[in-house]
């Protein structure tokens, strides 16, 4: 996957996360709250896999 695309997949992953966790508190299901939260912190390892693509790429094309 290209840097774009990581960082938009984990933009989204964030979303739902946070989505996920709200419904969960509203609902009171603290397994939906889990998985939100699991699905946000999946989503910021996503945008900074797609942060660090840029950064190699940009030292790469220094060189």
């Amino acid at each position: 996957m290209g840097s774009t695309t990581d960082k938009i997949k984990g933009l989204a992953n964030e979303a739902a996360g946070n989505v996920k966790q709200a419904a969960g508190k509203a609902f009171n299901k603290p397994d939906l709250e889990a998985e939100g939260a699991a699905q946000e912190l999946k989503g910021e390892a996503q945008q900074a896999l797609g942060k660090g693509k840029d950064a190699v790429k940009k030292a790469v094309d220094k060189v």
